[in-house]
């Protein structure tokens, strides 16, 4: 078999057979960010805690917000937060992956002069330490809805199912950019422009339904949108996966990840010569 392969088998392969050492080496990226550090790993735990803290004071006390259209307003400002919370942590986690998938082969050159490591899961790694964030974050969400609303949707177990095509996108995005990034450096640095300016396009300080109906087209042509808002459905308003958009959405991210890795795999002859 071409160790270069673009084909989806050789990919299943490839994660199947290294799955031991993603798993070792996503524990290591996500226990070595906080090495050094007085609070170490806790810091997992406090940094969501203190921007729930900030969403909370920010949107509802200094701009006075409320989620939703006119009579149908969330009048907690606590519930507020959490439906913000909801939104952000989806989005986090994309941005997470995307803003490191640039630089994933420079930063790792060591491990491109051996022929033998499989250069291919290294936009897995990332994504599986940045899924140990999001669990962190997601859990905080749920312990603080359950004391501020009382109760958590049983539709949260649902999260996963979402989870699931997000995961798929994010992979294709970072095989593509992971492999651009050795050819083209510019683009780590533009990269954190378009992911701030993603943010604020994105249903998370707002929903969709609150934009006019001539704009609302252009938002679900977001990559972002759908598991935000079906994050935030399952999450926050006890609401089911919308299953024929969920169908849609996993086959366009099955198609980016095709593409993403087909990329990569073309590109990849060429990193020992530019590394």
């Amino acid at each position: 078999m071409n160790s270069f392969s673009v084909s989806p088998r050789r990919l299943v392969a490839s994660l199947v057979k290294n799955r031991r050492l993603m798993l070792d080496l996503a524990r290591r990226d996500a226990v070595g960010r906080y090495k050094g550090s007085f609070l170490g790993i806790f810091w997992s735990l406090a940094t969501p805690l203190f921007m729930l803290g900030i969403y909370t004071f920010v949107f509802s006390e200094v701009f006075k917000s409320r989620w939703g259209a006119a009579g149908t307003q969330t009048a907690s400002k606590g519930k507020f937060a959490i439906v913000l919370f909801a939104g952000m942590i989806m989005f986090n986690l994309f941005s997470e992956c995307v803003s490191r998938a640039p630089t994933l082969i420079l930063s790792h050159s060591n491990f491109v002069k051996k022929i033998v490591f499989p250069l291919e899961i290294l936009p897995c790694v990332a994504l599986l330490s940045a899924l140990f964030h999001f669990c962190v974050s997601a859990l905080i969400l749920l312990v603080a809805e359950w004391l501020i609303a009382g109760t958590v949707p049983p539709t949260a177990v649902l999260l996963p199912v979402i989870l699931a095509p997000l995961c798929v996108f994010i992979l294709g995005v970072s095989w593509i950019l992971a492999a651009t990034g050795v050819y083209l450096r510019d683009i780590s640095q533009t990269i954190g422009i378009l992911i701030t300016a993603l943010m604020f396009l994105s249903p998370i300080f707002f929903p969709v339904s609150s934009l006019p109906e001539r704009f609302r087209v252009f938002a679900y042509l977001n990559p972002l949108t759908y598991p935000i808002e079906q994050g935030r459905d399952v999450l926050v308003w006890g609401q089911s996966v919308v299953w024929g958009h969920w169908v849609i959405y996993s086959l366009i991210a099955t198609a980016v990840a095709w593409l993403g890795f087909a990329w990569f795999q073309k590109t990849r002859r060429g990193f020992a010569d530019v590394v």
